[in-house]
């Protein structure tokens, strides 16, 4: 395919292509070190066009792409990093692009250079743009481990057109003997930063190896071992892989990674989440005070009917202090909304004053996960819905239930809540009733969304939506 590509879309000879099919060969290996869709893109005659002449998915982490895209174009408004190392010939790291499935993802893309030094195409890595800073940071390792990657990586030169000479990250290599026989940028950088004054080439493995490996080791358990050391003030994350001619083993690959200021966000996040707990924790906490000077207060009111508003107050304050226990419980602004449904229905249950013994509430949908903010959001309705059913819904029965439902959508996601009371009259309690109208206007105002309400004597649905993240 790649061969029928490049003759149809490209202006490459039969050495360029047999060069592009080499590195083809390695894609899957690459794809999964560094867990990434890997791609070889090469120029059209539309300088705005690149054609994509061969892929590789990750069988270590989930792809990107649901289908090929072999055979697709690269346009520069969607993909400006390939075009650019395409015209350029100079690598691009971590440039958003859209992909030919509308999927944003973040590029690094690196020339692929003839004998000629012209770019014949260029490798590309593509990561997803909405992972945390730790997959974001993925370490760029890449393992040489069959026979004929081998052989080109040490025939390779280091100059500017080594496919490992743009790998940000250091890259070393060992004899059988455990003597370094090649280095890259990267690594020679990285040793002249921990203080080595002579050339790592020729260096044994005992004085180059940063962690505890053993030379030996590494090699009879022909197996990728991966550590962590601090060197000063520096994290760096080790590989080690076999490379092998056949069964033979004929040398070692040891790839370095900074990942120290990966490790630094990481330390931030930590801090962030505490405190974020923390402040969630304290919002709780005085919402509940709130709630509790309200109950003592309402025991000192005669008047039913102001009891009953002070409860109702107290009800919404609670299912508010609920989401917030929640979050402080997580340690993110995130929270799964059935999580949070389940506890309102428990806390309603347990506040609820409808008379009627058996009533039953079931919990059941799609998951969802949704920002403080609109949990609170929904957390008040929710509550709403449920007092209104336990209070209305089953006057005159012994046993009713109520059925709460999540479905979450493409653009919207909406809950229902169900019963099969005695149902009332939807246009005499529009402006009469305060449950409702709290419940109308923050789907409104907070949500941006729509509230349906049917009801007969059968019972009583009313359903309610909101915009996902």
């Amino acid at each position: 395919m790649l061969r029928k590509l490049c003759k149809e879309y490209t202006k490459l000879d039969d050495i360029d292509i047999n060069k592009l099919q080499r590195i083809a060969s390695i894609l899957p290996i690459i794809a999964d070190l560094v867990g990434a869709d890997m791609f070889i893109d090469c120029q059209t005659d539309d300088p705005n066009a690149a054609i994509v002449v061969a892929e590789a998915k990750p069988t270590t982490s989930p792809s990107m792409y649901d289908d090929t895209v072999v055979g697709q174009l690269a346009l520069r408004k969607n993909e400006p990093a390939v075009l650019r190392t395409l015209e350029l010939g100079k690598s691009t790291r971590e440039l958003k692009a859209i992909t030919q499935e509308n999927k944003t993802v973040r590029q690094s893309v690196a020339p692929i250079h003839n004998d000629k030094n012209n770019v014949i195409g260029v490798l590309i890595m593509e990561q997803d743009i909405t992972k945390d800073v730790r997959q974001d940071k993925k370490i760029e390792f890449l393992a040489e481990t069959a026979e004929h990657l081998t052989k080109t990586l040490f025939n390779f030169k280091d100059n500017e057109y080594n496919l490992t000479y743009h790998m940000n990250v250091a890259i070393v290599m060992f004899d059988q003997e455990g003597n370094a026989v090649y280095g890259n940028p990267g690594a020679r950088s990285l040793y002249r930063q921990l203080g080595y004054r002579d050339d790592i080439i020729g260096m044994s493995f005992n004085n180059l190896a940063l962690d505890e490996g053993n030379f030996k080791t590494i090699v009879n358990q022909r197996e990728i071992k991966v550590s962590e050391v601090t060197v000063g003030k520096l994290t760096l994350q080790t590989k080690y892989v076999t490379m092998k001619k056949g069964e033979k083993v004929i040398g070692v690959a040891m790839l370095i990674k900074d990942v120290t200021e990966v490790r630094e966000k990481e330390k931030e996040l930590i801090l962030k989440s505490v405190a974020i707990q923390e402040i969630h924790h304290r919002v709780k906490n005085n919402l509940q005070t709130i709630a509790s000077l309200l109950s003592l207060q309402s025991r000192r009111i005669d008047n039913e009917l102001a009891r009953k508003a002070f409860n109702e107050s107290i009800s919404r304050i609670l299912s508010i202090a609920v989401t917030h226990e929640i979050l402080a419980q997580n340690g993110i602004d995130d929270v799964d909304l059935k999580t949070i449904i389940d506890r309102i229905k428990n806390s309603t249950i347990k506040l609820g004053s409808s008379g009627v013994e058996d009533i039953e509430i079931l919990v059941e949908g799609d998951i969802i996960t949704i920002n403080s903010d609109k949990a609170t959001s929904i957390a008040l309705i929710v509550n709403e819905l449920l007092q209104n059913s336990l209070e209305h819904a089953f006057k005159g029965r012994k046993s009713g239930i109520v059925n709460i439902k999540i479905k979450k959508g493409h653009i919207y996601s909406s809950v229902s809540v169900i019963d099969n009371g005695v149902g009332f009259d939807v246009q005499s309690t529009k402006s009469s009733n305060l449950g409702l109208n709290i419940v109308r206007s923050i789907v409104k105002d907070k949500l941006n969304g729509h509230l349906v309400i049917n009801s007969n004597k059968n019972g009583t649905e009313i359903i309610f939506d909101f915009k996902n993240e």
